[in-house]
């Protein structure tokens, strides 16, 4: 197996259970792999669009609030596996990634007047976590999500599948980035590509 760094997004949808979340954290808290973990925006993003609708501020500013979402999941990330540390610098992933070192990346200085990540609600923490493999190097991108994408293995079906987001699957095409969705019950082909044993100690599956 590749001992490669990889950049795996987690999505915010996974906090929705506290055990799925808990065994995913435990897994990549265990690879040999230097890991970059992207957050979902989850809930805090969800938050956003609400008030964007409630009080009807503009997109820029919601782009940059749904960012701020990715933070606080990170930081609950970063508590719930206190093996993963956090990190607002690039030049800090780049340097401690490919030395081993998983670090959850809290993107919104690293994102701010990025021409390849434009304001709106078509640009998720898909199109972040694919834009920062571009960065590190076009590594390979994991998206985790509660769902996999099936048989689907284009980026254009999964965007229209909603399964990734559209400038997700821009950046994925225009950098050639191998890449890979897989749902969160996918347990065995996460500890495949990530390095770690099935024998790991992670909290038990839920009954």
């Amino acid at each position: 197996m590749s001992q490669e760094p990889i950049v795996v997004k987690i999505g915010g949808s996974l906090a929705r259970s506290a055990d799925v979340l808990e065994r995913v954290l435990a897994i990549v808290a265990r690879s040999p792999r230097g890991v970059a973990v992207v957050p979902g925006g989850g809930v805090f993003a969800d938050a956003v669009r609400q008030a964007q609708t409630m009080f009807g501020f503009d997109d820029l500013a919601a782009h940059r609030m749904a960012i701020l979402g990715m933070h606080q999941t990170g930081l609950m990330f970063a508590a719930l596996a206190p093996a993963l540390d956090t990190s607002e610098n690039l030049a800090e992933i780049a340097d401690k990634v490919p030395s081993g070192e998983k670090l959850v990346w809290l993107p919104l200085n690293d994102c701010e007047n990025d021409a390849a990540l434009p304001a709106t609600w078509d640009t998720t923490s898909d199109a972040i976590a694919a834009r920062l493999a571009e960065r590190l190097g076009r590594l390979k991108v994991i998206f985790l999500k509660s769902r996999s994408g099936g048989e689907l293995s284009s980026v254009h079906a999964l965007a229209e599948e909603r399964i990734i987001d559209p400038i997700a699957a821009r950046i994925i095409e225009n950098a050639g980035l191998d890449f890979e969705v897989i749902a969160a019950d996918e347990e065995t082909r996460l500890c495949e590509i990530l390095g770690v044993s099935m024998q790991v100690d992670v909290p038990p599956a839920p009954c």
